[in-house]
């Protein structure tokens, strides 16, 4: 399902007040605290200077699923105070130890290889986030259920790693609700090994109000906030 497309007329700002006015209504509605989530804004394929201009506004948690992009960007924007970078794309276990200078957590640990690359005691505390795959289809990032503790575990015995909790996709084919309600069940596999890690990273422009219904705590808002992407470089 894509995102409500964006009035000509639209402003970043005015986008921003919208989408974290929604995010307000829709935690209030679950009996939860709008303060407790976390927004991450999804800068895919937009110029830095985007960046800056969610700065100035206040932002400050960034989000990109390229390590080059992601990589570049960060560089540029390394004068502003305060920015974090999330990572929340699939990670290749030869870039995993690159994303350690930029990235103040990664949401998507799905396989050994890629936690032991990102696995490095350099003084440095990585936030982490299985990925869970929600799906039939092997060929989607994420572990299956059946392997979410074995991940878990080998996260948790990792130097420079700090697992913050799940994070997944919710399936095309699926409603939302239900798939978050699922993933929610699921977390439940990874508290128990790690009591703090109590973190769900679920929820993009157009389903963020199931996963905040279903115990969200960090949410990926892409074009709600930014407006239509360009075409990717």
């Amino acid at each position: 399902m894509a995102a409500d497309p964006v009035a000509p007329g639209d402003t970043l700002a005015g986008r921003v007040d919208d989408v974290f006015g929604r995010i307000a209504d829709a935690a209030r509605a679950a009996s939860r605290d709008p303060a407790t989530l976390t927004t991450i804004v999804v800068t895919k394929f937009h110029p830095a200077q985007l960046v800056r201009d969610l700065h100035a506004l206040g932002l400050r948690d960034l989000g990109e699923n390229r390590h080059q992009e992601a990589q570049a960007k960060a560089a540029e924007t390394s004068d502003l105070e305060g920015l974090r970078w999330h990572f929340i794309g699939q990670l290749q276990s030869k870039k995993a130890r690159q994303v350690r200078s930029y990235a103040t957590s990664v949401h998507s640990l799905d396989r050994d290889s890629v936690v032991d690359a990102l696995a490095v005691d350099d003084g440095l505390v990585l936030d982490g986030f299985v990925q869970v795959n929600l799906t039939d289809d092997p060929g989607r990032g994420g572990v299956r259920a059946q392997e979410l503790q074995h991940l878990t575990e080998r996260i948790l015995s990792s130097p420079g790693l700090a697992l913050r909790g799940v994070m997944a996709v919710a399936p095309l084919d699926e409603e939302p609700r239900r798939a978050f309600a699922r993933l929610r069940e699921l977390a439940e596999t990874v508290t128990a090994l790690a009591p703090d890690a109590t973190a769900i990273s679920a929820g993009m422009s157009h389903d963020f109000a199931d996963a905040i219904a279903e115990g969200a705590t960090h949410l990926r808002i892409g074009t709600a906030i930014t407006g239509n992407r360009p075409d990717a470089r």
